[in-house]
């Protein structure tokens, strides 16, 4: 259409400048003087018309095959005629061995679709609609590929969004399970700040529908714990049509995970753990308050401060989104979770143990206080061991620790620093093997009271002035964290008088006798004291032996 427009401008603009006769212009354009005639007339040129192809052998059956077509409108989805069946039929009862499957096929296609239309099946009309501010949220999975800890990892992700304003939570799970489904409602709430009051769309989620009751509308038999849910934060939940027909039903969360994983996700982002990609999604989420969607005139974040005032209010305790298991702790102080091991507090061994298992961590309890807390392992095998829960093992048989697991681990984690490592040398060296160890597992002890910067700065004063005791690095730790305002960091206006000023320091006086003389503490004052004198207790003993002796003496003249 774009060069004929083209041709006929250009044949009007020579007949206007130039005053060309047709003939002249047919020759020169090289086209028909029918074509100029046309092009003077109008400057639209005539839609081009399509033959319609004749098709005399199959003429004579397409009657037959009209009536299989509205036979299909009334029956069942899985036993409607396809164009092979219909051949099949057409040749069975009437004959057609003429007929190709070609010809059927292309047929079939373009009246079936007409058929339907005049039977009304296939005419959707979709009404625009409104969404009041604060009534209506939609919700879906969608699925991400991520280099998680330098592995190529199929993950999933959460998508809450606000039908009013557009806001969207975004989370990235390991899997879809119901308590992912769940987790990332209670992380969507809380950053939202409130709940729809109206409903939220959802598919048919396994998380959360136990089956489609087909023939009652959009009636669904839901799981109880997600019956539990909603109850407890307050809402509805509205199941869009099953298949392609309820796409359009909440087609903006839909549109939403297309859009985030295209402009967000690519290429595959790289993070070391799922935490840190959900923090650096956070910040993303920040920057879409500024995205204005579809031409609007305010931006997404201008909406949804003014829906917020519109939405229910969070409810005053946090609904646990983990799924509760009660496995028991073997020999070796561990649990299996779904495959895989996770350690707890070796007093538990023998015993079960409730567990809350969440879409990114594990959460042992003791009662109601947490006993252990593990990031959620997704390779089915693998195991998270962590140190602190073996100290008290460790206490009695201190040979275990250089080749134990959780020691690895801890290396591997930064939790077991450059500093543990050089006060266990240094305590190793003055107090033994043994006894060495177990000052540094009192040392290790003390991170369920302290901060761990704290008690890498007491391990460093201590090892500054020769002291290799767990009550010098715990003094030491405190004096470091009272040093620190509440607010945070170490003020640095005074830095100067802090370096100026003469700190005193805790001395284990018993280290620095078992010390080389050459390597007394700095700062130390030298003990000028004479040595202690013992003459004087020398008469005290030969005064009472002469007591002893006359006694003795007396006691035998009587």
């Amino acid at each position: 259409m774009g060069s004929r427009v083209e041709l006929f401008a250009q044949i009007r603009r020579d007949a206007r400048v130039e005053g060309a006769s047709i003939r002249e212009l047919a020759r020169r354009h090289q086209v028909a003087r029918k074509t100029v005639r046309k092009a003077l007339s109008s400057p639209v040129p005539p839609e081009r018309k399509t033959p319609v192809r004749s098709s005399p052998r199959l003429d004579p059956y397409k009657p037959t095959i009209d009536a299989m077509l509205v036979e299909d409108t009334t029956a069942p989805r899985k036993q409607r005629h396809t164009a092979r069946r219909i051949l099949a039929r057409l040749i069975e009862e009437h004959g057609a061995d003429e007929l190709s499957y070609s010809t059927v096929r292309d047929y079939v296609r373009v009246r079936r679709a007409q058929i339907d239309v005049e039977a009304g099946r296939r005419v959707e009309v979709f009404v625009p609609q409104e969404h009041a501010p604060g009534a209506e949220a939609e919700v879906d999975f969608g699925e991400v590929w991520i280099v998680l800890d330098g592995v190529k990892t199929k993950c999933h992700m959460f998508i809450f969004r606000l039908s009013h304003s557009g806001k969207a939570i975004h989370r990235i799970y390991p899997t879809q399970a119901q308590e992912a489904f769940l987790e990332g409602h209670v992380e969507a709430f809380n950053e939202i700040g409130g709940v729809p009051v109206k409903h939220i769309r959802y598919d048919n989620l396994t998380s959360a529908v136990r089956a489609v009751v087909f023939g009652q509308g959009r009636n669904r038999l839901e799981n109880d714990r997600w019956v539990l849910f909603r109850s407890f934060y307050g809402f509805d939940a509205f199941y869009c049509q099953p298949g392609l027909a309820g796409a359009h039903e909440k087609c903006g969360v839909e549109g939403e995970v297309g859009w985030f994983r295209r402009n967000r996700l690519t290429p595959m982002p790289v993070a070391r753990s799922l935490d840190e990609l959900n923090d650096w999604i956070r910040s993303r989420e920040v920057q879409d308050d500024q995205r204005r969607i579809d031409g609007r005139i305010r931006t997404i974040g201008q909406d949804f401060a003014a829906e917020r005032p519109f939405l229910a209010p969070l409810p005053a305790d946090e609904f646990d989104p983990g799924l509760v298991l009660n496995p028991r702790v073997d020999r070796s102080s561990m649990i299996t979770v779904r495959m895989v091991k996770y350690s707890v507090p070796a007093r538990f061994i023998g015993r079960r143990v409730r567990v809350s298992l969440r879409a990114s961590e594990v959460v042992v309890f003791d009662g109601r206080a947490v006993a252990a807390r593990h990031q959620r392992i997704i390779a089915k095998g693998g195991q998270s061991v962590q140190l602190d829960h073996y100290l008290e093992v460790l206490k009695t048989k201190p040979g275990a620790l250089p080749g134990s697991t959780a020691l690895a681990r801890a290396r591997e984690s930064g939790a077991f620093t450059s500093a543990h490592d050089a006060f266990w040398s240094a305590s190793r060296r003055v107090n033994g093997d043994a006894a060495g160890t177990r000052e540094l597992i009192d040392v290790l002890l003390l991170h369920r009271s302290m901060e761990a910067e704290d008690i890498e700065a007491g391990i460093t004063a201590a090892l500054g002035v020769g002291a290799v005791s767990a009550d010098v690095v715990a003094v030491e730790g405190r004096r470091h964290a009272s040093s620190i305002p509440a607010g945070g960091s170490r003020p640095d206006r005074h830095r100067g008088a802090h370096a100026e000023a003469k700190v005193q320091r805790v001395v284990s006086l018993t280290q620095r006798r078992l010390m080389d003389p050459a390597a007394v503490i700095a700062g130390l004052p030298p003990d000028k004291r004479p040595l202690p004198a013992i003459s004087a207790y020398d008469e005290l003993l030969a005064k009472r032996t002469e007591h002893s002796a006359g006694t003795a003496s007396k006691e035998n003249i009587s």
